[in-house]
């Protein structure tokens, strides 16, 4: 099948499964088959939104007749129209200079934004809030920065730009060396090269450069007047996570005391309830009380591996009255690593059912501690595959639900009250710098927990 029959096929839903998941993989590594499968699923997105809207911006355009598009080629009557579009929708006020034009968006949605978010719309100084898929800013200087949902971008000039929360990779050719990205935590001062940047809510700021150099001035708060050059390979993190206040904690944990539907709440935080994370990095510090759950598969940089182990305090459900069980878990921002770095991804939930290992502590939660849980293939002795869930390429965060008919088995058949589960990521990525998915603990701030959640026979007395 040739890549342009692909193309089509792919944009009108009639690939196969199989078809479909090696087309996003070649979409993936191949730039020029990215870039026309992108054009063209734009151009068709544009013309299905607009086609009740074409007629009337056609007549306010005197020199193109609408019936001299009829006897044009297809391409370039479209091209045309959507240029039409630009043009009328999205012209800037008089004032206002342009540093820099929206030159593609795949998959995107927005919220929030005070500029244009059209494909080619002219950019003035303003914000951008993406909150699904991947969009690239070009500035009038030459550098280009690709923005990975969600994320936030204040544009200031065509030098100078922003990041509020998410993740950007920049490129900038030598017409633009001192192009700045800024975040809370840092400055960094592009020269000449290609970098990633993350920044999050949480106050860390990480960059990795590609390729290059790139010289990086810390915030005020920190280190004052401190710049530290990185080269091709290198990185640096500034700041650290923190968790709630109390005062969150309690507020979050009242919302879920109470039933919903039918469904009774068992979030982490209850009774003798834990989660946490390992990471194969060697390090002797656990990951206890922080805000987020990371979770990442990599064969390029095994020491970056992650995984998410929970448990659940059922001592006050009555395990033989319930008819249905599912797991609800919230996807966040980790603002560590990039989505273009790695395709769709497939995790899987395994279920603990050694009921020896449900009795780990969070403060000693280590990879090299915890062979169990870190073992390249869990052992079908200790652990079974519950189920699995896909998260795409700069999906907006949301709430996964896991209600599997095997999820309600394990339950029921397991006759201890701690019910402990073990959550990996089972694709792999593109590049050491692939994006590290990570998901609300107990700890954060906002967003619930994980959290299991039963409902009983409604004739059974409670």
């Amino acid at each position: 099948m040739k890549p342009d029959e692909r193309i089509e096929k792919a944009i009108h839903q009639q690939l196969s499964d199989e078809e479909w998941a090696n087309f996003q993989e070649e979409v993936i590594k191949d730039e020029t088959l990215r870039k026309a499968y992108v054009e063209a699923a734009t151009l068709h997105g544009s013309l299905a939104a607009s086609r009740d809207l074409l007629p009337s911006l056609l007549a306010e355009k005197q020199d193109l007749n609408p019936s001299k598009l009829k006897s044009l080629p297809w391409a370039i009557a479209a091209a045309l129209v959507l240029s039409l579009i630009a043009v009328l929708a999205f012209r800037p006020e008089k004032n206002q200079e342009i540093v820099a034009t929206l030159s593609e968006a795949t998959n995107a949605r927005w919220a929030g934004s005070e500029l244009p978010t059209n494909k080619g719309a002219e950019l003035s100084v303003g914000t951008l809030q993406l909150t699904e898929g991947m969009a690239t800013l070009q500035f009038e200087s030459g550098a280009t920065v690709t923005m990975e949902a969600p994320a936030t971008v204040e544009i200031l000039s065509k030098m100078n730009c922003r990041l509020l929360e998410g993740s950007v990779v920049a490129d900038v050719p030598e017409s633009a060396h001192g192009f700045t990205i800024k975040t809370r935590e840092m400055e960094v001062v592009d020269l000449g090269t290609r970098f990633g940047l993350t920044t999050s809510e949480f106050g860390h700021s990480h960059v990795y450069v590609f390729e290059g150099e790139v010289e990086v001035h810390r915030s005020k708060d920190e280190h004052p007047g401190e710049a530290q050059r990185l080269l091709t390979g290198n990185a640096l993190h500034i700041g650290e996570t923190t968790g709630p206040t109390g005062d969150e904690e309690i507020d979050r944990r009242s919302a879920l005391d109470t039933e919903e539907g039918g469904w009774i709440p068992f979030p982490t935080f209850v009774g003798r309830g834990k989660d946490g994370y390992i990471r194969q990095d060697g390090s002797t510090d656990t990951k206890a009380n922080e805000p987020l759950l990371m979770v990442k598969h990599t064969s390029l940089a095994p020491g970056n591996e992650r995984r998410t182990v929970l448990t659940f305090d059922l001592a006050d459900a009555n395990l033989s009255e319930v008819i249905d069980a599912k797991l609800t878990l919230e996807t966040e921002s980790s603002g560590l690593g990039f989505s273009a770095m790695v395709p769709d991804s497939r995790f899987a939930l395994y279920g603990v059912i050694d009921d020896g290992l449900d009795q780990w502590e969070e403060t000693e939660l280590l990879w090299q501690t915890r062979p169990e849980f870190s073992a390249p293939e869990l052992s079908e002795r200790s652990f079974k595959r519950l189920d699995e869930f896909e998260i795409k390429r700069g999906a907006t965060p949301s709430t996964i639900e896991i209600d599997s008919r095997h999820l309600l088995d394990f339950l029921k058949s397991n006759k201890n009250e701690l019910m402990s589960f073990v959550l990996v990521r089972e694709t792999d990525e593109l590049d050491k710098q692939g994006l590290v998915h990570a998901f609300a603990s107990k700890e954060h701030p906002r967003s619930r927990p994980p959290t299991l959640w039963i409902r009983k026979n409604p004739t059974s007395a409670r």
